[in-house]
Parts: C-alpha cells; sequence; structure tokens
C-alpha cells in the first residue's frame, strides 16, 4: 500500500476511534486541546524534529542550545495555558493552595537555576517544566475535570498509538532507527528511542484498560459498546507495539499496573489499597535482600542484571563531584565537561542517568529527593482519600503512581515533560472541593469546583 494512502486510513481511523468513544452528555471546555497538544509533543517529538529526517542529536553543543521553532511552538502553548488558568482564577486559586508539596518542588526548581552552571539553559528547561503543571491544571480546573482527564488521555492515546503503527510500517525513516555499531532494527514509533514507544504503550495501555472496564461496568451508558471497541482496538495495538519495542521496563510495569488497577477496581476500599501496596514494598524489599531472586526476575525479562550497562552509568555518575545537598542545578548535569565526558565514554551518547532518583539526586540534591518523596507521600494520601470518596479514576491514578515508581528505577522520567512525569502530577494531585455554600448542592462529584461539575463514583457493584 502506498503511504499516503495509509495516512488517509489511519487518519480516518483515528477520527473513527473518537466517534466510537464520544461522549455527548460530558461537555468539557475546546482548551483541552493544547493539553492534548502539549502531551503528544512530549510523548513524540518536538516539530523541529518531525522536520528532518536522519540523526536527530549530533554535538553536546546542539544538545545545549536547543531548538528555537520548538521554544516558540512550546512556550505559545504555555502562553495559551496560562491565560486560560487567570481566566478561571478562584478554580486555580484552590487548586494551588491545595497542592503546596507540588508547588514548593517547583518553586525550589526555579531557585536552583541559581547555582546551574548554565542558568539560561536551566531557566528554559524549567519553564518546559512549569508548562506541564500548567497543562495539568488546565485540565483539572475544567468544568467537568472528570470528563477533561479521560478526553485528555484518550485522544492523546487514539494520536499516538495508531499513528506508530502508521510511521512503522510505512514511514521507516520516522519510525525505526539502528543500533550503533551492531546495526539491528530499533523500532522507535512516533518516539524517538524504543524506550520512548515503550511508554507510550505503557501510559496508553493504562488508560484503555481503565476506560474499557469503566465502560464495561457502566451498563447505563450510552456509547458503551462505542467505547469499548474503539479502546479495545488501542490495546490490541499496544500488544503488537510492545512486542516490536521489546522495552522490558515498560512491559513490567504495564503488567504491575494493570493488575493493581483491575484488582482496586473490583475491590476499590482503602483497606485493600494500604494491603497491596504494603505487598509492593515487601516484595521489592525481599529483591533487595535476596539478590538471586532479583537476578532471576531479570533474566525472565530478558535482560542482563546489570540491566543493559545502566549500573555503569549509575556508578560513573555518583563517583562525579558535586554539590551533594544541592546539586547541580535544574537539569543541569548532563551539560557542560560532565556531558562531554560520558559521550566520550558510551558511544551511545546517554542523557539521563537511566534512573529517576539518581537523576534528581543529581540536578537537585538531596533536597530534591526529599521533595519528591514529599509528593509521592502526599499523593498515595490524594489517592487512597479518593477510594474513601469511591471516585471513578481512583484505581487509574493508583496505577499511575506505582508504575511512575517503578518506571523510574531504570529510566529517570521526573524530567522536562516526559509523558511518565506529566502521568505523575495527574495522579499525585489534590483537587479541592466545592466552596461550603456549594457543597449542599452537589451529589455526586469527584473533583467539584463548582455545582456544574460532577464525575460518577464508583459503581454500587464495585
Amino acid at each position: 500500500m502506498a503511504p499516503r494512502i495509509a495516512l488517509a486510513l489511519f487518519a480516518v481511523g483515528i477520527v473513527g476511534l473518537n466517534y466510537l468513544d464520544r461522549d455527548r452528555e460530558s461537555k468539557t471546555s475546546p482548551a483541552i486541546w493544547f493539553a492534548v497538544a502539549w502531551f503528544f509533543l512530549g510523548a513524540s517529538r518536538n516539530l523541529s524534529q518531525w522536520l528532518q529526517r536522519g540523526p536527530r542529536l549530533i554535538s553536546a553543543d546542539q544538545y545545549l542550545e536547543g531548538n528555537p521553532v520548538d521554544r516558540l511552538i512550546l512556550s505559545g502553548l504555555i502562553v495559551v495555558a496560562i491565560v486560560v488558568l487567570f481566566n478561571r482564577v478562584p478554580r486555580t486559586s484552590r487548586l494551588l493552595q491545595k497542592n503546596g508539596v507540588i508547588l514548593l518542588f517547583f518553586v525550589y526548581c526555579l531557585l536552583s537555576v541559581v547555582w546551574s552552571d548554565f542558568p539560561l539553559v536551566a531557566l528554559k528547561r524549567w519553564t518546559k517544566a512549569l508548562g506541564n503543571l500548567a497543562m495539568v491544571m488546565l485540565v483539572l480546573t475544567d468544568r467537568n475535570p472528570a470528563a477533561a482527564l479521560k478526553r485528555l488521555f484518550a485522544r492523546t492515546g487514539f494520536l499516538l498509538v495508531p499513528l506508530s503503527l502508521l510511521v512503522i510500517k510505512y514511514y521507516p525513516d520516522y519510525g525505526r532507527g539502528y543500533l550503533p555499531f551492531t546495526w539491528e532494527v530499533s523500532f522507535t514509533g512516533v518516539s524517538s528511542d524504543k524506550n520512548g514507544l515503550g511508554v507510550i504503550c505503557l501510559i496508553c495501555g493504562l488508560v484503555s484498560l481503565w476506560l474499557f472496564t469503566d465502560a464495561y461496568r457502566d451498563k447505563q451508558r450510552a456509547n458503551r459498546s462505542g467505547s469499548m471497541l474503539a479502546h479495545g482496538t488501542v490495546l490490541v495495538m499496544i500488544a503488537w507495539l510492545l512486542h516490536l519495542a521489546n522495552s522490558s521496563t515498560a512491559l513490567a510495569c504495564l503488567g504491575l499496573g494493570s493488575a493493581l488497577l483491575l484488582m482496586t477496581t473490583r475491590s476499590g476500599k482503602p483497606s485493600t489499597v494500604n494491603r497491596l501496596t504494603l505487598l509492593i514494598i515487601c516484595g521489592a524489599l525481599f529483591g533487595y535482600v535476596f539478590p538471586d531472586v532479583y537476578d532471576s526476575v531479570v533474566h525472565l525479562l530478558g535482560r542482563n542484571p546489570d540491566l543493559t550497562g545502566r549500573t555503569d552509568i549509575w556508578n560513573d555518575v555518583l563517583k562525579m563531584h558535586i554539590n551533594p545537598l544541592l546539586g547541580t542545578g535544574f537539569e543541569s548535569f548532563w551539560l557542560g565537561s560532565r556531558v562531554e565526558y560520558m559521550w566520550s565514554k558510551y558511544i551511545f551518547h546517554p542523557n539521563q542517568a537511566h534512573n529517576g532518583y539518581i537523576e534528581m539526586y543529581l540536578n537537585l540534591g538531596w533536597i530534591g529527593v526529599t521533595l519528591l518523596a514529599a509528593q509521592f507521600l502526599v499523593g498515595y494520601r490524594n489517592v487512597v482519600d479518593a477510594f474513601r470518596h469511591k471516585m471513578v479514576s481512583a484505581p487509574f491514578r493508583l496505577s499511575l503512581l506505582v508504575v511512575a515508581t517503578v518506571y523510574n528505577m531504570t529510566e529517570a522520567a521526573f524530567k522536562v515533560m516526559h509523558p511518565m512525569w506529566i502521568a505523575f502530577l495527574f495522579a499525585v494531585m489534590a483537587v479541592p472541593e466545592a466552596p461550603p455554600a456549594q457543597t449542599q448542592t452537589i451529589t455526586a462529584s469527584e473533583w467539584p469546583v463548582t455545582t456544574e461539575e460532577t464525575e460518577p463514583r464508583l459503581l454500587a457493584s464495585s
């Protein structure tokens, strides 16, 4: 089939998926499309990368300077999001007040620009990170935040997954790459590498599983069969993409997240959530105390105990001299002489530590790690509270929180515009209840901020 014909057919298919998943009863602001565009660019590639073929990163200087076209596009999206939030001042204010820990983290990130060796670069990257927060708030301050959350993830998934199939099959210059020296084919899809394709499959897989089960359990939904067909189709696509991506981290996290989502959807009691969380923690400690068990699990996933060279990178970066309390500044470790040294040592030119917690320590020191841990703790409390109030999105948020925790053990995902970082913010943020004067008029809401904002609770059968 000619690529242009395939492109047209896939475009029709994407429109069809959105049509099947339509919900005419729930109204959301058109501004959600700006968040969809942001999430799509974060999960795939910047516009400048789409406009060129071949190598996307040549030198440390190019990595340092960035691209003016990308800055213009992303800055425009951030400005629009901020304008929308200013037009929602009461809701925006209550949301910020409810999430002081996250706000404190971003303030500290901005402060860390001061001691960065490259303050201008660090400031630009912090601005992108602020865009993540702005887009998350844009969705959560919608008049119907529950529907906005679903539509953001569903629409983005309907773009990322089919387009990845399209470029792999019909546009190999974009959808495939080759590993250095071995020249083995690496399937990337719309992302820039196979790990990026893996995280697309991970997040979109959890989204489609959540929305599929939500539609299955809601017998009264008007478009129940259409929604199930749309998300079932996406899940089939994801299964094939995961096979091509060969990303063990994404596969393991998707399995863990799916199991949690299904178990907590069936029995969404806070006590069940706490027991499952304790079981996961005990399992992690067991693997740490008994390394042979850990090695067996890694071999089962088709990887070496050194996690394909990741442990070598960890040892090298931790030996470098940095301020242990403050770090090198926001997103500043992989700049200058440090990145030049690492690139001279590793032929694949790493630009991350392949561990989110080590990466956080390198950039923001122990203070940054502490603030990150605080976000996890507060976020878990918010998720348990969501289960306590029988909120329909609670199982999905728990799955995102857990997979973000596990995923960052082998990949650094707490980075600028990384889709896992954006998903993590959705998982941990608390959305305020309605003001006291409006409380009596609200009967069944998850994240209410006006009398019009309601979300269905978990079905009584759960």
